[in-house]
């Protein structure tokens, strides 16, 4: 079988034998070709691209050039290529700008550094400048200590002794009788700074407590208990007190029984010196038991005396305990107007025993004159009162005979008639009561007659004393020249032209004068006991106790969110409010005159200061005098005088001037689950001048969210907590507030800082008043004879809205603690009316309305959440207060007012070199 070719070259040669030789040989020759074939591509091609590259690159013709490089357009005429040149072209501009920037940095950093090295150089300057100051600073201060140690004397508090101690030294009066308190009471046991403890017995450790009548030893009791004098440390007590009055008639000890009890008491240290006996009357014919008794050099208070027994300035003659366990029904008090009556005058009474013994002869009128005095001018006083009556020119009722038994009395003495609530109704109708003294001179006072002033006091009888004799109830420190007229019994025939001719002013001030010392000194047991107590400790000079402040219970909460500036609250032109450098927070300065106040304003505090005596025994707004330091305020007072540097424009604006240069105002914000709205509130109040501090009175039992976070406005948030909910909270004294100036604002109230200033500023000039925005007043509505509220726009108003108002924090403690509890009640009860009733206490105390500033009438914040007075029954509920408040108080104390507080800055804008002050219109 034939081969093929390829079969042949398989088997190594050509036809069948094949050549393997001539098959290596070939493949030999095709390597060697393809490695010298590389080789000269790889070697010679590069050389003589090189070369053509550098000799054709230098033709003349730069048209010619073929490897040459090519301008940017031939470059880019490739898409991607344009990209790329694109990114160059910006990469390089970037780098340019960035450069630029280098070197504008390296010059800033350049000027800083000179910044800082002048910096470092200040502050050395300013630290010198500091050290110098402390260092003048402290030499001041020792100057002004040395200074003071000069020109004040050093003084050591008296030698405290005890009950056990010798008082072998003290001296001795030649009778009980000359006891007065520089012979009979031992001042070492008080000391000024004592705080005046008193001790109390209990009356039923000894046998006569069980005769006490059991209504007075009650109240007696239960006024003890809340007394702030009152200790139990009978070793530090300055005074001792026991209660031995009034004993029922039956089990009454005998005189000698009840002397050696008295004699027996654990303090009493042989003499009795430092006691105080209490006898109480309830009743008109309560017996002077105590006449006939040995009490040593101890004080005797009650309301019978005969001149041999009573020691003017140390014993003390108290009135009648008429409501021992009862307040006061003001809804049963008479109103103080009318000022006119039905009756002139009225009296009622019968005398059982007369002076006048039966051998002597009635003497004419004609030998009175001629200068033989009669032994009793009764039987003149009947015959001139009985002629009045029947001459009908003015209603009068006189009875000389009661229509029952009369009650029990003393020799000589007009016993009463009837009952205490015929006689109250009589005297309901009557301008002038009628007290005629008892005939025996020596009875300087008796029950009958106190009864007779208490009741006349009570429903606002004037009262007419006949006989000029008489000691009235704390005589020696009421002048009850203003509140009753006493008669010398010889111008009897006189008193009918004296009491027509006195004008309804003089009545109507009598009446309101007699009132208030029946509210403060005589209606209930603990005004009684208080008041005893007050003239001792006045009679000594010891200064009264503080009144106590609310203390506040703090909310815990969080603050730091930064608080923005409400445009529309701090958009004041061109009017600076306050000192170019806000100060930090200050209180108002303390009170320094309570012990020279107590020595010197005695009659004043007593009878002209707005609350009792033993509370408040200053007042707060006396009139600034040259070089003269005066009391502002209830604790927090003292005013310096001077600082008014006067100036005008941006002198005038930088600080307060005046006669309190440097003063701030504590904002009293009442709020009730209304987070939002208080939030809002708060942060408007960021940035205003002469804040001391904001007290947040949280009036809901539910307390604020744990993660509510409180605005930071530069000045302390206190947040109280209250015990219930009742707007009466809004005018707590709090501790926390200790400025004089407060400003009451509620949570949704929307004010501007320039008005809140400009309010401010006023009230600096009138710290007496109650200074606000929305005005209101009150109308008599003729149909239903009653009071009206009225909060319809007005040139004339009587009140002023507290929800926006300034006044003075004395008012807050007369409000929580002097006005009348009744008042208080009621604004829990209608949940209303808190405004109303401050508004009643100041004109009230102060006989003047409040000032409006701005033409403001409403300060509601626009957006916020529906307030109590948008409420149907609000005003219906605000009516029914009024006509209650002027039932408690007896007449109607708002006084109306077209005077209103404006600015003229807030219409017109003067330039910064041009005189700027606040103008009034």
């Amino acid at each position: 079988e034939p081969m093929t070719g390829y079969t042949m070259l398989r088997n190594g040669g050509v036809g069948n034998g094949g050549q393997p030789w001539v098959l290596r040989w070939s493949s030999r020759i095709r390597l060697t070709w393809l490695s010298f074939t590389l080789f000269v591509i790889l070697v010679f091609f590069p050389l003589i691209a090189h070369y053509y590259l550098t000799t054709i690159d230098d033709a003349d013709d730069a048209g010619k050039r073929i490897f040459g490089p090519r301008t940017g357009n031939e470059l880019c005429e490739v898409k991607h290529v344009q990209d790329l040149c694109r990114i160059r072209e910006s990469v390089s501009e970037e780098l340019l700008q960035l450069e630029a920037k280098r070197q504008e940095l390296n010059s800033e950093i350049a000027k800083l550094n000179l910044k800082i090295e002048a910096c470092k150089k200040s502050i050395e300057n300013a630290k010198q400048d500091l050290l110098q100051l402390k260092n003048v600073i402290s030499q001041t201060e020792h100057s002004y200590k040395e200074l003071m140690a000069q020109n004040q004397p050093k003084l050591s508090l008296p030698i405290r002794l005890l009950p056990d101690k010798d008082d072998a030294t003290f001296p001795l009066p030649k009778s009980n009788r000359n006891c007065r308190l520089h012979n009979c009471f031992d001042y070492s046991r008080c000391p000024l700074t004592s705080g005046f403890p008193v001790y109390v017995y209990n009356s039923d450790d000894f046998p006569f407590g069980s005769s006490l009548d059991p209504l007075i030893k009650q109240a007696f009791e239960a006024t003890v208990r809340t007394n702030v004098y009152v200790t139990e440390n009978a070793n530090i007590a300055c005074v001792y007190i026991i209660l031995v009055g009034e004993m029922q008639e039956p089990v009454m000890p005998k005189p000698t029984e009840l002397e050696q009890q008295l004699h027996s008491l654990p303090y009493w240290r042989t003499d009795g010196h430092n006691h105080l006996i209490i006898n109480l009357s309830r009743k008109s014919e309560t017996q002077n038991f105590i006449y006939n008794i040995s009490t040593g050099r101890a004080m005797i208070a009650q309301s019978t005396f005969y001149d041999a027994q009573y020691r003017p300035g140390f014993d003390i003659v108290v009135s009648p305990l008429v409501h021992a366990m009862s307040e006061p029904n003001f809804l049963e008090i008479p109103p103080q107007v009318p000022v006119k009556r039905k009756y002139l005058f009225s009296f009622q009474g019968e005398k059982i025993e007369s002076l006048r013994s039966s051998l002597q002869e009635v003497r004419s009128f004609e030998e009175e004159i001629e200068g033989n005095a009669p032994a009793d001018y009764d039987d003149r006083i009947i015959t001139t009162l009985k002629a009045v009556q029947d001459s009908k020119l003015d209603f009068v009722l006189v009875e000389f005979t009661c229509k029952n038994q009369p009650k029990a009395s003393l020799p000589t003495e007009w016993a009463l008639c009837g009952e205490r609530d015929d006689r109250l109704e009589l005297l309901k109708l009557s301008t002038f009561a009628l007290i005629i003294t008892p005939g025996d001179t020596h009875l300087v006072i008796s029950a009958g007659c106190a009864m007779r002033l208490f009741e006349a006091l009570e429903v606002g009888a004037i009262p007419v004393v006949l006989g000029e004799q008489v000691q009235l109830p704390y005589n020696d420190v009421i002048r009850w020249n203003e509140a009753a007229l006493i008669i010398p019994k010889p111008r009897i025939t006189e008193v009918h032209f004296l009491l027509r001719s006195i004008s309804d002013n003089d009545l109507l001030a009598m009446r309101r004068q007699g009132r208030f010392l029946w509210e403060t000194y005589f209606s209930t047991s603990d005004n009684v006991f208080s008041t005893v107590l007050a003239i001792i400790r006045t009679r000594i000079q010891i200064p009264a106790a503080p009144i106590r402040e609310e203390p506040a219970v703090e909310i815990p909460h969080r603050s730091g969110k930064a608080a923005g500036t409400d445009p529309n609250m701090a958009d004041n032109g061109d009017l600076d409010l306050g000192p170019v450098e806000t100060e930090p927070p200050y209180a108002s300065p303390k009170y320094l005159r309570n012990f020279t106040l107590t020595a010197m304003d005695i009659y004043r505090n007593w009878n002209s200061a707005p609350g009792p005596f033993h509370l408040f025994p200053y007042t707060p707004f006396d009139p600034v005098l040259p070089s003269e330091a005066k009391f502002l305020g209830s604790g927090t007072g003292f005013r310096p005088i001077g600082g008014g540097a006067g100036g005008s424009g941006k002198e005038f604006q930088a600080a307060l001037g005046g006669n309190v240069p440097r003063e701030q105002f504590t904002v009293v914000m009442l709020t009730y689950e209304r987070e939002e709205v208080l939030m809002n509130s708060l942060e408007r109040l960021n940035g205003l001048p002469y804040l001391n501090k904001v007290v947040v009175v949280w009036n809901s039992p539910k307390l604020p969210s744990e993660d509510l976070l409180w605005p930071d406005i530069g000045v302390p948030i206190m947040v109280v907590r209250t015990e219930k909910n009742s707007l009466n909270n809004r005018f707590l004294p709090w501790d926390e507030i200790e400025t004089e100036a407060i400003l009451s604002i509620d949570d949704d109230a929307h004010l501007r800082h320039d008005e809140i200033m400009f309010g401010f500023r006023v009230w600096r000039e009138a710290r007496d008043r109650i200074v606000g925005f929305p005005g209101r007043y009150h109308a008599w509505d003729i149909p239903h004879q009653s009071w009206l509220y009225n909060s319809n726009y007005s040139c004339e108003l009587s009140m002023v809205l507290t929800g926006a108002a300034f006044f003075h924090k004395y008012y807050a403690y007369l409000y929580s603690y002097v006005m009348p509890q009744a008042i208080r009640d009621m604004v829990d009860e209608y949940i209303n009316c808190e405004d109303i009733a401050m508004n009643f206490l100041v004109s009230h105390l102060t006989r003047k309305p409040p000032i409006k500033v701005t033409s403001r009438w409403t300060f509601r914040c626009p957006g916020c959440p529906q307030a109590l007075s948008h409420d149907d029954s609000h005003f219906h509920e605000r009516h029914k207060c009024i006509n209650f408040f002027v039932k408690v108080y007896g007449y109607m104390p708002l006084l109306y007012t077209q005077f209103r507080v404006d600015s003229v800055l807030f219409k017109t804008r003067l330039p910064h070199d041009k005189t700027k002050c606040f103008k009034f219109i």
